[in-house]
């Protein structure tokens, strides 16, 4: 998941420098692998990208749904999100570790206004460190979005709000001519190690080599950064990971990358990403009708549109899509 720094500010016809597009993205954090949260020199950009502005008319509080909540939250009159840095568009995390813009503060802000409660965030440093505090009770929720997988299912229940792809980020023109991971046999591809995406690269590279084809060379980073300046330095042929951040990282590249491999499902299942509780929380159905009035009232899609997800929308919230 994600990243910062001046990019778009650099002046035309000028290449970005390494350590420029290394600061704009090192923040970067992905659903399909944690990571940590927004250094102080990144935190610029992210913010600077879009104002802290709502991202839809103010919403009336449904008291059915305030009802709904447990007691200790409707006491406290507020709901603690958890983050693991940023995710843009989603989540922009501030370098304070506790202020959030992007489509999931504007998400929450609108869903808070509908449960009658405030939403706060909290960033800590990793996907696990996320989903202990949940837990743990530490924290109520995560709003995410954060990838739903059946493994992940069996400690957790997602409030599944948007659906994604895994594409390749690659040198503009797509040198490689790549159009799903059936065209990477021979190549050299980037990942975040430890996510679900460098399982499928591995496992497409032992299908390559049962083919009689060169097997991919499979370079595994521990943070977003590395990953896309890999490609953008000639290491890697391309970075495979999730479209909506690699979208949003693209732009800021300056031209110098592309998006490649996209409508393809590329080694996935349908990939579904939500807000997360802990297993059976009575939070999640209220979460989950939340999020429902907020699709059918058209808030929504106007939040999707405003930070270029559209592509990502659900046309309704579910509860533990992956394998259903």
């Amino acid at each position: 998941m994600p990243d910062h720094d001046l990019l778009q500010h650099a002046p035309r016809g000028r290449a970005i420098s390494t350590r420029a597009l290394a600061v704009a993205l090192s923040a970067a954090v992905l659903a399909l692998a944690g990571c940590g949260a927004n250094p102080e020199e990144a935190e610029g950009v992210l913010n600077s990208q879009e104002p802290a502005s709502p991202g839809a008319a103010a919403q009336s509080k449904d008291q059915s749904l305030h009802d709904r909540l447990p007691a200790k939250v409707k006491q406290a009159g507020k709901l603690i999100s958890v983050n693991n840095g940023s995710f843009p568009p989603y989540e922009i995390a501030g370098a304070d570790g506790r202020s959030l813009t992007g489509a999931a503060a504007d998400m929450s802000e609108a869903l808070g206004q509908v449960l009658g409660v405030k939403i706060e965030h909290v960033t800590v440093d990793g996907l696990p460190s996320s989903l202990t505090g949940i837990a743990s009770g530490r924290y109520d929720f995560a709003i995410g979005p954060v990838g739903d997988f059946k493994d992940r299912q069996k400690p957790n229940d997602f409030v599944d709000w948007v659906k994604e792809y895994v594409v390749f980020a690659v040198p503009a023109g797509n040198p490689d001519k790549i159009g799903s991971v059936a065209d990477t046999c021979g190549l050299k591809i980037s990942v975040m190690a430890g996510g679900s995406a460098e399982s499928v690269i591995k496992n497409q590279s032992a299908t390559c080599e049962k083919a009689g084809k060169p097997k991919i060379t499979v370079q595994s980073y521990k943070d977003q950064p590395t990953s896309v300046l890999a490609v953008s330095s000639g290491r890697a042929d391309a970075f495979f990971s999730s479209q909506a951040p690699l979208t949003y990282f693209v732009e800021q590249a300056g031209g110098k990358l592309e998006l490649a491999g996209k409508g393809q499902a590329n080694g996935f299942d349908d990939l579904y990403q939500g807000a997360v509780v802990a297993k059976d929380s009575p939070l999640r159905d209220v979460l989950k009708d939340g999020f429902q009035k907020l699709i059918e009232n058209g808030t929504y899609e106007k939040i999707m549109s405003k930070w270029g997800t559209s592509d990502n929308k659900l046309d309704q919230a579910g509860v533990n899509l992956a394998g259903s």
